[in-house]
């Protein structure tokens, strides 16, 4: 060969300008045909594809399961030239219920697991479509979206599918581009749908787009198919608003007391996307190196009813301590990066929730604008053959003598067509036309089919003649969409507390809380409760374990503090809303969930308190009869890990406390019915850590069981253990010096039993009792006689045998909510 030829095919070219289009070539081909979302349909080209393929393959749900393998070789031969692992691993993920919020495909067979497993070999596993990707493709035979050639011109597949439902934001995706990635969590559908039919609405009736802050209302944040929660709307809100953020999420824990006097944290839901077996590896390593010291056992118990991650404690062990620590070095607390990115006509952009909700919006209206010219014109082409056929009913003798008549259809259609001005279709319907079409019942058939067609064309032209009616259908279809496949949200959105606008969205209301013996507490509303009359056999308050009741319960709102004293003289807080809410019959949440008690500690009295100020006092009373008067300030910051609020010596325990003003009346009440009053001076104040002195001079196996403050009402509602109860005016108790022996207050015999409880009150008061059965009966405290102080009173509550009364709480309807002493005490 000529070296002069060889040269000639030598070119020279600029390496930066080639290396730079071939990569932004490559750049947009990732970009636009491979990891990104369509804005409209929410889904990736690979995703299209495999349902396109599989609706061609009629693999709906009404159908049988179809081999993967055939599926992945029609999505890769016809649509889609890629490697089929990746096509395969597209199919898998919309098959897994806890990848995908609401699954795209009916997997069967080994689809993988949570624990990271894969799923098995395609040629062993089925499929089909599910119910709800139907909707994705309703209608896409009615030319209702764009058809493009596939890789080589032999087939045409979607651009875009209809997806009569907003399932970019509902099913959420994740995608890796060149330069650029997306990361849309799942949504729930109702409050997606609901949304979307906020926007109609608003466009409808006030012809207004829609405020951000009207979305935020519906969509509450992202609803992952794992459950969890979420902690705090902060950053729900800066991902809606601005299209990127950062969502806290944690799992769902649940600290269980075991038989042993041990301690249990129960994992039963995990964040998204966490791999359980490497999350239950990474903990068992941080036991190992030391991070973590406490845990002695660690069990994966999950099966088919759900997950269970079960990791045992040492019985000296703070349960809440390790479980901060697991929060802060594994992914039982994660963060979601949200970024919104999907492609708006070709182009990536990152949107926010309202620009997802418009654009998704916008595709529907081109969706059902072009089905209704679609149906409009298959309506007016039949419609025109059947004016054409009731033509020829009307003259069938001469039609039939033509058609008798004419050498051939070609002769025989020009001859109607000239005879009864007809078009070529209605002609040739008419030659096609059965003998049996001549009777009558056909006639009658033809009429109402025609006047039928006549009313949906008006409907159709009305609905492309009107944007708003357009928007209408929308709505009325989105609405069967959202009450055939809706369901309740499986994520919580919990507090954070870094999250200073969280107490700004509780709203300020009356409340009841309990607790329970064992330490289960829980928030209730006030309407759970109706009064009763005296004697009656009460209600079902909570669900109770064996050997467990009803020790608190008190009125506040959702807004006060909520101090909690234990048995080892400390003092906890937490906010009334803090407290999770649950239904009357429930058993709550175990109170080691929200304190960080330490080993063998136990609440022992509980006050709400709204505010602190200079001269307020807290007044504490113990079983032995100590009293203790402290400066509500010395308790102004209390840590999540308490503060010491009294010393106590030998077995005594802390039972009561109160809000005062140094101005008070003190009544202490012993469990066999003695009583002394004192004056609040008596007792000085003193420091957080003090012992306190003697209020009350107790005789052998007696001790106190309430602490009572003369402004709490006119008289002393006592309780014994076996449903016997009276009112003694708080006149009869005449003032003495601390450290007496008291007063008799109440009769005690074999049929009343030992006093549970006190309470001052008025006439217009109502209590709740609670036995040790969980049963809580509410009446009001005018129907219990009023008595002198040595006497056993009346029967208040049916009891049977072996249950006794096991507490008693004053109601009060109406919390205030100016900071007075007398609206707090009375509280209580």
């Amino acid at each position: 060969m000529d070296e002069n030829t060889i040269f000639d095919k030598v070119h020279d070219i600029d390496l930066k300008k080639t290396m730079e289009t071939s990569y932004i070539n490559y750049a947009m081909s990732v970009i636009v045909s491979r990891a990104l979302p369509d804005v409209r349909d929410g889904l990736k080209p690979v995703q299209r594809r495999i349902l396109y393929a599989m609706i061609e393959l009629n693999n709906g749900p009404d159908k049988p399961h179809r081999k993967c393998a055939r599926i992945v070789g029609d999505a890769m031969g016809k649509y889609h030239p890629h490697g089929d692992s990746s096509i395969y691993g597209a199919l898998v993920n919309m098959a897994q219920d806890w990848s995908t919020r609401y699954p795209l495909v009916d997997g069967h067979g080994n689809f993988g697991s949570v624990d990271g497993d894969g799923a098995a070999a395609m040629r062993y596993t089925e499929a089909r479509l599910s119910k709800i990707s139907m909707e994705l493709l309703a209608d896409i035979n009615k030319n209702t979206v764009d058809f493009v050639p596939n890789f080589d011109e032999t087939e045409k597949e979607p651009s875009v599918l209809p997806s009569r439902f907003p399932n970019l934001l509902v099913n959420g995706t994740q995608g890796i581009a060149v330069g650029m990635a997306t990361n849309i969590p799942p949504h729930n559908l109702r409050e997606v749908i609901d949304a979307v039919i906020k926007i109609i609405d608003n466009r409808i009736q006030e012809d207004r787009t829609t405020t951000m802050e009207e979305l935020l209302d519906v969509v509450k944040g992202p609803d992952f198919p794992t459950g969890a929660t979420i902690l705090g709307r902060k950053g729900i809100e800066e991902a809606y608003r601005t299209g990127r953020g950062k969502i806290k999420v944690r799992a769902v824990t649940d600290i269980e007391a075991m038989p042993n006097g041990k301690q249990r944290i129960i994992v039963t839901e995990l964040p998204y996307m966490v791999n359980k077996a490497r999350l239950i590896e990474k903990i068992a390593a941080l036991v190992r190196e030391k991070r973590i010291d406490g845990i002695t056992e660690l069990r994966d118990e999950s099966d088919r009813s759900g997950m269970r991650i079960c990791i045992e404690l040492r019985r000296d062990a703070n349960a809440n301590v390790i479980l901060n620590q697991l929060y802060k070095h594994t992914q039982l607390q994660d963060t979601f990066g949200v970024i919104m990115l999907a492609l708006v006509d070709g182009e990536p952009k990152v949107l926010n929730l309202s620009e997802m909700l418009g654009n998704y919006l916008k595709h529907q209206e081109d969706v059902v604008t072009r089905r209704t010219k679609y149906e409009l014109n298959k309506a007016e082409e039949r419609a025109h053959i059947l004016e054409g056929l009731l033509i020829a009913q009307d003259h069938i003798d001469e039609v039939i003598k033509i058609i008798r008549g004419a050498s051939n259809i070609q002769a025989a259609k020009a001859e109607l067509m000239e005879k009864f001005a007809l078009t070529d279709a209605q002609a040739q319907a008419i030659v096609d036309m059965r003998l049996r079409a001549l009777n009558g019942l056909e006639r009658a058939k033809l009429e109402k089919e025609y006047n039928e067609l006549m009313i949906r064309i008006k409907e159709l032209k009305e609905i492309l003649g009107d944007e708003k009616v357009l928007l209408g259908v929308i709505k009325d279809e989105l609405i069967l969409i959202r009450d055939k496949y809706g369901d309740d949200r499986r994520t919580k959105i919990g507090f954070d507390v870094d999250d200073i606008s969280i107490e700004d969205l509780i709203s300020k209301e009356n409340t009841v809380i309990t607790m329970t013996k064992l330490g289960y507490i829980k928030r209730m509303t006030v309407d759970n409760f109706k009064s009763q009359h005296r004697g009656g056999k009460g209600i079902k308050g909570m669900q109770t374990i064996d050997e467990d009741y009803i020790e608190e319960l008190f009125m506040t709102t959702t807004h006060h503090y909520i101090m909690f004293f234990t048995n080892l003289g400390r003092v906890y807080r937490l906010k009334a809303y803090e407290i999770p809410e649950s239904s009357r019959t429930a058993r709550g949440s175990a109170i080691v969930n929200l304190l960080q008690l330490q080993p063998g500690e136990k609440i022992t009295a509980v006050i709400p308190i709204e505010d602190y100020e200079e001269g307020k006092y807290l007044m504490m009373a113990t079983k032995n009869g100590i009293v203790k008067k402290s400066s509500i300030m010395d308790f102004a910051n209390i840590r999540k890990t308490g503060l010491a609020a009294i010393t106590l010596k030998d077995d005594d325990q802390l039972i009561e406390v109160k809000f005062t003003d140094n101005e008070k009346d003190i009544f202490l009440v012993t469990k066999n019915g003695q009583c002394i009053r004192f004056h609040e001076k008596d007792v000085r104040c003193m420091g957080r850590t003090a012992m306190g002195v003697r209020g009350i001079n107790l005789s052998d196996n007696d001790e106190v069981i309430g602490m009572q403050l003369d402004c709490q009402g006119e008289a002393l509602l006592i309780v014994s253990a076996n449903g016997m109860g009276k009112r003694t005016m708080m006149s009869e108790f005449t003032s003495q010096h601390r450290g007496g022996k008291g007063v008799k207050c109440y009769k005690i015999t074999e049929k009343t039993g030992d006093v549970v409880g006190v309470k001052a009150v008025d006439e217009n008061n109502e209590i709740m009792m609670i036995t040790t059965e969980g049963i809580i009966i509410r009446m009001s405290v005018d129907s219990i006689s009023v008595l002198g102080r040595n006497t056993s009173g009346v029967k208040v509550m049916n009891v049977d045998d072996d249950v006794q009364v096991a507490s008693i709480a004053k109601v009060r309807e109406d919390v205030e909510e100016d900071n007075e002493a007398e609206t707090k005490e009375n509280e209580q």
